[in-house]
């Protein structure tokens, strides 16, 4: 049984027994056998069918709408309902199965039966799970049931003639997941300090209740998906960006010395209108730090709590002392024993986070920043939990009730339109699985319904008009230089380049022999194979091979292969690196791999250039002291940098030339890695050099990464382009290898 509150009471037994079983496909009803003949012929089919349902008649049911669920898959990624639609059959198939072999009044031959025609329809889902492998997230046993799922169930169950009990007619909200406090909860001595200084925080009744517009219209319709599905199809050209203001004409918010560029004072100039809600998604390098510092200037949202990752945290502290001088700003490390309780910004990164749960919502914070907010995507996260939970205490806690509340990313979708979910959650804008009274209330404005042409651009229009601010650096920045992304193809022609190529060979053919294994063990010849039916057994293939891979920790497979060419380039990336820093300046050189870099690192100190590191295992404050290295320092010729631990809120413009030595999984992470140097205050035109091992898998996976670059061009820039496959890069790889052992090429 899967998930919580889901009980299936199964339907009463009513009279008869099943008649012969037809030769038709494997349900064996709702019109998925064979051609009967004429209409005697269909009547008594008709009748047997009515006659073996009896037993469990949601069955037909179920294969019905696993059909039109597969239909669906068939034609691209399921969107939620279809999502939800396959959970659910998932579920109550799960569950007729077990009450079919426990019934003591059903005979042996009709139990089989009715057994045979629910592996039919647990096939079916297989199948479909094999095109859409995201599919077997809603199959794991902690997997959510959401009030959309119930109402699916109830119904169904319905249809078929099942007797439900009271409280099953009766659909709930699913509860919000709420965080489990960490053993080592901490409170630092300065926060009790702040405590005894304010023991309570007197409620502010100054902010009037909006009036919640009544829901008529779309009281019975599942928003969530039509939402989502809104910033796939609704764009119309446009960007996905709201209204702002126009700039003072006058600066009277940047210290002395700096300047604000226009875009960045039409943002805070929301804010300081009253705006209190936004996803601040401008391209990397466009400021958003200092767009949010000011804005929690003009707002008065102190005290101010800012989640950031680690590499930066140092970094929003300066920020903070730069743009509001006349504000404290101070920073959680460890156990939090040098905090400032009574700072007007207090920064923690997500990785301490767990441990000072217990007071952080205590302080009164009438703002909160969650920067590179991409981060908290997965809702199951521990990270998310812990975020989400904050940002609730807060909405409810901070004085006069609408409190500023900033996500922070240039690259909010990472994978899926869904991963907008979890920073609508924090932002207030989604409630559960249902819009927020607010949304909810400019739905309703519209007068449409899911079921009407024009609804998927209002609704559109109408998030983004709830906050979501997207700016591109070509239209706001004309200033800054051109960034171009330069492919250097690379022969691997030593003993570590050719096990490379053994090791693809290795793999495809292995993949290969599962693939002719699983073909034969449905009774099928591999030369007879339609080309529908040949991508449906590759896609099988490559997904239980990418689930083992991960699971693994030996052997080969697609991660330690790229491993390996990452380890025969590093050598090759670290000479061109070196002609760069030797000819043109300073170079950032980026790897995936810890013995990646560490080569890289050997290789600049034999030709005499000094590094310096940044990585994931640093404390803030070294990593901080080598970022100002690097940018202050002539002599420090080269940075070399985890594409994970430095990919993000790192300003690396002292160089212009990047190196990626590795590629990534992502298109977003390289765009982050790539956007260190090409940023606001960069005076040269930046290249990006991609080290490619030619004739290799390395040389897919580069053009994979640039197709995965149209969803966020379509949902958020408005551009009308194809978004690319749905698939992760690695599934996408695997199926290419595959394809290719297949066709004799490697």
């Amino acid at each position: 049984m899967l998930g919580s509150g889901f009980v299936h009471r199964a339907p009463p037994i009513r009279s008869g027994r099943p008649g012969p079983r037809s030769s038709g496909d494997v349900e064996g009803c709702a019109g998925f056998g064979p051609d009967t003949g004429g209409p005697l012929a269909q009547t008594r089919q008709r009748q047997r069918t009515r006659s073996r349902d009896d037993d469990a008649p949601i069955i037909p049911i179920l294969a019905r709408k696993v059909r039109e669920v597969e239909q669906k898959a068939q034609k691209g990624k399921l969107g939620p309902t279809n999502r939800t639609k396959f959970q659910v059959i998932a579920l109550l198939m799960r569950e007729e199965r077990a009450r079919v072999k426990a019934d003591t009044e059903v005979s042996d031959s009709a139990r089989a039966e009715l057994l045979k025609r629910l592996d039919g329809i647990a096939q079916i889902l297989a199948k479909t799970a094999a095109r859409d492998t995201s599919l077997i997230a809603l199959l794991e046993p902690d997997a959510s049931i959401s009030t959309v799922a119930q109402r699916f169930r109830r119904d169904w169950l319905l249809e078929s003639g099942a007797e439900l009990s009271p409280d099953e007619l009766i659909i709930t909200r699913e509860p919000e997941a709420k965080p489990e406090l960490s053993e080592n909860q901490v409170i630092p001595a300065s926060v009790r300090s702040r405590q005894l200084a304010n023991p309570f925080l007197a409620p502010d009744f100054s902010k009037p209740v909006a009036p919640v517009m009544p829901v008529r219209r779309l009281a019975n319709w599942e928003l969530l998906g039509p939402l989502f599905k809104s910033f796939e199809v609704g764009s119309g050209g446009q960007a996905a960006s709201m209204e702002l203001p126009e700039a003072p004409r006058v600066d009277r918010l940047s210290p002395r010395g700096l300047e604000l560029m226009k875009h960045q004072a039409r943002f805070i100039e929301s804010a300081r209108e009253g705006h209190r809600t936004f996803l601040l998604a401008d391209e990397p390098g466009l400021g958003k730090t200092a767009q949010s510092v000011l804005a929690a200037s003009v707002a008065g949202a102190y005290p101010l709590l800012a989640i950031v990752p680690n590499v930066v945290k140092m970094n929003w502290a300066r920020e903070v002392e730069r743009w509001t001088p006349h504000r404290r700003a101070t920073v959680i490390h460890g156990d939090g024993d040098t905090l400032d309780a009574f700072a007007d910004v207090v920064i923690v990164n997500y990785d301490v986070l767990d441990r000072h749960m217990a007071w952080l919502s205590t302080l009164g914070f009438k703002g909160m920043v969650v920067d590179e907010a991409h981060f908290i995507k997965n809702l199951q996260s521990q990270r998310s939990k812990n975020v989400l939970a904050l940002a609730d205490r807060i909405r409810r806690a901070a004085p006069g009730g609408d409190p500023l509340l900033l996500a922070l990313t240039g690259t909010p979708l990472i994978n899926d339109v869904d991963d907008f979910r979890a920073i609508w959650k924090f932002l207030g804008w989604i409630e559960g699985d249902r819009p927020s009274p607010e949304l909810l209330g400019k739905l309703e404005e519209t007068g449409l319904t899911p079921a009407d042409p024009g609804f998927y651009s209002a609704a559109r229009q109408a998030v983004i008009d709830l906050g979501i601010v997207r700016r591109r650096k070509v239209d706001v920045a004309a200033d800054l230089p051109a960034k171009r992304i330069a492919d250097l193809p690379v022969e691997l022609d030593d003993e570590l380049g050719r096990s490379v190529r053994a090791a693809e060979r290795e793999l495809g053919n292995r993949l290969a022999g599962r693939f002719r294994a699983l073909v034969e063990a449905r009774h099928l010849r591999v030369g007879d194979l339609d080309e529908e039916q040949r991508d449906q057994f590759i896609r099988a293939v490559a997904s239980a091979e990418l689930e083992e891979s991960k699971s693994t920790k030996s052997g080969e497979n697609v991660f330690t292969m790229v491993r390996r060419i990452g380890q025969a380039k590093a050598g090759l990336a670290a000479d061109y690196a070196a002609q760069l820093a030797r000819s043109v300046g300073k170079v950032v050189f980026f790897a995936k791999h810890i013995d990646v870099m560490d080569q890289a690192e050997a290789a600049f100190a034999a030709r005499e250039l000094r590094t310096v590191s940044l990585r994931g295992d640093q404390t803030a404050l070294q990593r901080q002291a080598a970022i100002d290295a690097f940018n202050n320092d002539p002599e420090v010729a080269v940075a070399v940098c985890s594409l994970t631990a430095a990919g993000v809120g790192v300003n690396l413009q002292a160089a212009s030339n990047v190196v990626l030595a590795e590629l990534s999984w992502t298109a977003a992470e390289q765009t982050q890695a790539i956007d260190r140097v090409h940023r606001i205050g960069q005076d040269e035109p930046v290249t990006a050099w991609r080290i490619i091992a030619a004739h290799t898998i390395d040389a897919r996976i580069a053009e994979l990464i640039d197709s995965k670059q149209g969803l966020a061009a379509r949902a958020l820039d408005g551009s009308d382009v194809e978004p690319g496959s749905a698939d992760s890069v690695q599934l996408d790889a695997l199926q290419h290898l595959l394809r290719q052992a297949l066709d004799g090429a490697l």
